[in-house]
């Protein structure tokens, strides 16, 4: 079992929503952070029958208990809470009335959203779970993760092949497809086969529609469900000009690279060939993304890419530019985009790679191997509060 680091200490006075993908190890988490608690656990069919009968059931059994604000030692867990939203009109008026805490776990807020369910009006908390980060996993292995993914299951298997695939027949072309609302389900399954094989690149709307047979709007509607469902996320193009002209298309990446591995059916990744490349930008960026959100920063992650094709793999809000070169030798030619960047704007610059050891360039680009980013990044030393220059 992989100790995460996912910090819920606000749990002890507010109620909190815990959203990730299935099997990031959600209820893992919570069963580990809090044993002592009332757990109930909508996926188990009783369980879903009785409250989508009668949601008032969890007041009463509160009422039973003898919970308020003050008798409540532990928060009372709701698992899979978006297959009955009825519930969270109920927890609503536990909250309010009582005193009560909870945490609210799920995959999906949109299926709350869509349902018009009660989000409890900014009172509670929001957390999300991710697949393993770089500090969760001892003796961490690159190629491992690149290969397999990091949804913990995953990482760990001898045999992820099957997994995987159960992973993608039985939750994105399931459960996420009824998400897109339509009868076309072999368009949205050829969508997510072609998201992925562009997945971490520019979004051109048009020409995955034409892939798919279906309308613009309709890609983009497809898209959305995704970020949604937390299976991707959009990451918009840096839109400061100051001189060159930009491109404003957004990228999509998805939430773990061994999913896109199986959809796009591609081959063993080996260090230096040109898909490990592409995959190591992917790791880094989906580290980023977590590191954002677990250290409580939830600093704006974009990229920044000229009309000459001059790019820079992430801008970090904006005084803070990353360029990501599996290389394990950078020279002049990698740092092109980064320095483009900087003549606009004036910024930390650091580059991640496969180099052995750190050095700094003599215009104070920092070049560092993916292990040392990585701890400092986890240390919080390559994101600081803004200001801060400790």
């Amino acid at each position: 079992m992989y100790k995460r680091i996912l910090d819920m200490s606000l749990s002890k006075e507010e109620t909190c929503f815990l959203w990730g993908p299935r099997q990031t190890g959600k209820s893992t988490l919570l069963k580990t952070l809090f044993p002592d608690s009332y757990y109930y656990d909508l996926l188990l069919s009783d369980q879903y029958r009785r409250f989508i009968a009668d949601p008032s059931i969890i007041r009463k059994e509160c009422e039973a208990r003898e919970l308020n604000g003050n008798t409540q030692k532990h928060p009372i867990i709701i698992d899979e809470v978006q297959k009955v939203p009825e519930l969270l009109n109920e927890v609503h008026w536990l909250i309010e009335n009582r005193g009560l805490r909870f945490i609210l776990c799920g995959s999906s807020p949109r299926k709350l959203k869509r349902s018009h369910g009660n989000l409890l009006g900014g009172r509670a908390i929001r957390y999300e779970l991710f697949p393993l980060v770089y500090p969760e996993i001892p003796d961490f292995s690159l190629i491992k993760a690149l290969n397999q993914g990091l949804l913990p299951r995953h990482y760990m298997s001898k045999s992820p092949k099957k997994l995987l695939e159960a992973y993608i027949s039985d939750y994105l072309k399931e459960e996420i497809v009824a998400e897109a609302v339509t009868r076309n389900i072999p368009a949205f399954n050829r969508f997510l086969e072609v998201a992925a094989l562009s997945n971490g690149e520019m979004i051109n709307y048009n020409n995955i529609a034409s892939d798919c047979g279906v309308s613009s709007p309709t890609v983009k509607g497809y898209f959305q469900i995704l970020e949604d469902t937390l299976i991707g996320k959009l990451i918009p193009a840096f839109r400061k000009r100051k001189k060159r002209r930009l491109i404003y298309a957004s990228r999509f990446i998805f939430f773990d690279i061994g999913i896109v591995a199986h959809l796009t059916n591609r081959g063993e990744i080996k260090e230096g060939s040109e898909l490990f490349g592409r995959v190591f930008e992917q790791f880094i960026t989906l580290q980023i993304i977590a590191h954002s959100s677990y250290s409580n920063l939830n600093y704006a992650i974009s990229f920044w890419r000229t009309a000459s094709q001059l790019e820079v793999d992430l801008i970090i809000r904006d005084d803070i530019a990353i360029e990501i070169k599996s290389t394990d030798r950078v020279v002049n030619k990698h740092l092109k985009g980064i320095r483009a960047f900087r003549e606009e704007h004036n910024c930390k610059a650091f580059l991640v790679s496969c180099d052995p050891v750190p050095r700094k360039t003599d215009d104070d680009i920092l070049i560092l191997p993916w292990k040392d980013f990585l701890e400092r990044l986890w240390n919080n030393e390559i994101v600081t509060i803004k200001g801060d220059s400790s």
